[in-house]
């Protein structure tokens, strides 16, 4: 008889460590898009203040991580794509955004191997949401 091992996280959301890392995650992700000039045009999409995005994307995150459902309990389904219809998101507003939340995921301490695995699935949906070419 084969013994199946119990992986050591339930979720990602515990993986990451919890709504505490989620947090640092999506503040450092924001930090970063208003002091690294690399992420001007992903910066420029976002209006004059990042406050209602930082908390969405928190609720967001803690709900697809597979914790809390802030997110959902609020505003029902995500409907990202049509959610992000009205910004113009091409290839480098794309680029821009997975690379600010890799170097934010570096600079909280995300575990390699769940960043690999975030890195996959950010690119998937982020590439969905583009609505223009370029």
């Amino acid at each position: 008889m084969q013994i199946e091992e119990k992986p050591a996280f339930a979720t990602p959301f515990e993986w990451i460590g919890g709504e505490d890392k989620v947090r640092a995650l999506v503040e450092r992700f924001y930090d970063l898009m208003d002091l690294e000039p690399g992420y001007a045009a992903l910066r420029a999409a976002h209006g004059d203040t990042l406050d209602n995005a930082r908390q969405r994307l928190f609720w967001f995150l803690c709900g697809w991580l597979g914790g809390p459902s802030y997110y959902t309990d609020q505003f029902g389904h995500p409907r990202l794509r049509a959610r992000h219809m009205p910004f113009s998101i091409g290839i480098r507003e794309r680029d821009e955004w997975l690379a600010c939340m890799d170097q934010a995921m570096g600079e909280t301490g995300v575990p390699g191997d769940l960043r690999t695995r975030l890195k996959d699935s950010f690119f998937q949906t982020a590439d969905w949401m583009r609505n223009r070419g370029a």
